[in-house]
């Protein structure tokens, strides 16, 4: 086993077994107890299967099988580069069985340099990916780039995954405390950091999910996040506790969304409020009077409208408001008895995994008055065991009483129920993805004409929040727009507000006040015009 610098610490493990937030189970060991016992109920589905649990462990051994003879052994890391696959999960739980650290995280938006940059950082073992994923495959020779990485020994594809189990002796991995999930997340810099995992980590979250909202093996789940997604993750922390039916984000060709949560039957559908108001409007659009057999959907990754919230409470669907992190994963939830006014308003007050205060904005050491607005902080048994091969950024994301800063302000109500005031990120989230400002500024800053740029965020009813680039500098939008394409800025990061001024608010220090550009666009004293990027076409061959 090779080692992992962690948070891990004996005596705060201790207490989280004592209290039943953390067990001996793992991953695997948990999905092999519902094919002992249930070995014919329907386990996982996507749009092109779906496995009942004794087939999920057969293809999931065999998956460990071939990586345990291929030298990929506990303490190795395998990363994920596929779409919302049952593949997806078969390799995650294989990577369970035999210790090994996934990384599941790289999404379908990354570039194919991107990925190999994540890839060294981790030294993976092994890629899993499938044919033309990505942003940019079809016009880079990936193959060839990953030939120069030594580290790496196997890519798998999703077509041809191993199916034949060739080990019949072996034991599983039985700690459920060693790293076994990474997932790259970062801040307003845009520099990745990678959150580190283990089973009981993960799992005392969805343990409280799953107690407080009666989850069950007759519920069936469906994810509308995409398995790059921490949300995802989420799910399948559930899954495998209650034993339900898991059906991810992957409809059927022609397929809508609505219609595959209607097809499957979905009871429990997670998402972010953007997934929600997509969904909500087809339903309209359709004069349906009931989105299928759901009685409970989940939303998080940004602030929930109060019009969408309401629209579900309306046809008996409970709506689950949610605040959480990558670091600490959905701990902050409401309750299906709440009041109408807490599901709608707040992220309720979570469970026993994970414990929240506020904290003085100016001062993370000191705990803020109550009932004032502050900068939320946590720690619990639900938290991360810090970040990867980062011990610089672990150090500084807690304060001198062992909690989690996250960044975001809020404050409690009378009942302790949490409310999200605003973000001290600098991060755009636009519909649950989130984009780094830096990364659009350092491209536009590349071109010749400009000489300052900010990225900053306007509101938007359906996504939340759109990205408006505002430059000094005489440069068109559709030129603007060409030279961060052609910078390697992904289509999904493009601004779609853009202007020109003749100077930017700026604080004594000389940085530049975004949050001002903000509310200058709110109060109409700057006016940015609305852009579209239009991805050049390669010439067919």
């Amino acid at each position: 086993m090779r080692p992992f610098l962690t948070l891990h610490d004996p005596a705060a493990a201790r207490s989280f077994y004592a209290k039943g937030l953390w067990t001996e189970d793992t991953f695997y060991t948990l999905m092999a107890r519902h094919a002992l016992k249930h070995p014919d109920a329907m386990a996982l589905r996507d749009g092109r299967a779906r496995l009942d649990w004794q087939t999920l462990k057969a293809r999931v051994d065999a998956m460990a099988d071939d990586l345990y003879e291929r030298g990929i052994t506990a303490g190795d890391r395998v990363s994920i580069w596929m779409g919302n696959r049952v593949e997806t999960i078969i390799a995650f739980l294989a990577c369970s069985r035999e210790g090994i650290a996934c990384n599941p995280s790289l999404h379908r938006t990354y570039t194919c340099a991107e990925i190999v940059d994540l890839l060294r950082e981790l030294q993976s073992k092994a890629l899993i990916t499938e044919h033309d994923w990505g942003t940019d495959r079809k016009s880079n020779d990936f193959d060839a780039m990953l030939a120069d990485l030594p580290f790496l020994t196997k890519v798998y594809k999703a077509d041809t995954f191993p199916m034949h189990i060739t080990q019949l002796t072996r034991e599983p991995h039985a700690n459920p405390n060693s790293i076994a999930y990474l997932a790259f997340t970062s801040g307003t810099t845009g520099k990745p950091k990678c959150v580190m995992h283990s089973c009981n980590t993960l799992l005392a979250n969805a343990r409280d999910l799953v107690a407080a909202w009666k989850i069950g093996p007759e519920t069936t789940m469906l994810t509308l996040s995409p398995l790059s997604h921490h949300i995802a993750w989420v799910a399948v922390g559930q899954w495998l506790v209650s034993g339900c039916e898991l059906v991810t984000d992957d409809p059927p060709k022609d397929m809508s969304r609505l219609d595959w949560i209607v097809e499957t039957g979905a009871v429990y559908v997670m998402g972010v409020p953007t997934h929600a108001m997509d969904i909500l409007a087809e339903q309209r659009q359709r004069g349906l009077k009931r989105l299928g057999d759901v009685r409970i959907f989940y939303m998080a990754g940004s602030p929930i409208p109060e019009v969408v919230a309401k629209a579900f409470v309306d046809q008996g669907i409970t709506p689950q408001n949610i605040y959480g992190m990558t670091e600490s994963s959905s701990h902050q939830y409401t309750h299906p008895d709440d009041p109408e006014n807490i599901w709608i308003s707040t992220c309720g007050r979570g469970g026993p995994g994970y414990e929240v205060k506020i904290w003085d904005r100016d001062n993370r050491d000191e705990e803020a008055a109550a009932g004032t607005t502050g900068e939320i902080g946590g720690r619990g048994a639900a938290l991360m065991l810090g970040y990867y091969a980062n011990q610089s950024a672990t150090e500084n994301t807690f304060n001198r009483h062992g909690y989690m800063m996250s960044g975001d302000l809020g404050s409690f109500d009378a009942g302790g129920n949490l409310r999200i005031e605003g973000r001290v990120k600098d991060l755009i989230i636009r519909g649950g993805h989130n984009i780094y400002p830096s990364q659009i500024e350092a491209r536009a800053l590349t071109h010749p004409a400009v000489s300052k740029a900010a990225a900053f965020p306007v509101p938007d009813e359906r996504l939340g929040e759109k990205v408006c680039l505002a430059i000094i500098g005489k440069v068109t939008a559709e030129d603007m727009l060409a030279h961060l394409g052609r910078e390697g800025l992904s289509k999904f990061d493009m601004p779609e507000w853009y202007l020109t001024l003749d100077e930017l608010p700026l604080t004594p220090s000389g940085k530049i006040l975004k949050r001002e550009l903000t509310e200058m666009a709110k109060r109409g004293e700057i006016k940015p015009a609305m852009v579209r990027y239009a991805e050049k076409k390669e010439p067919a061959s």
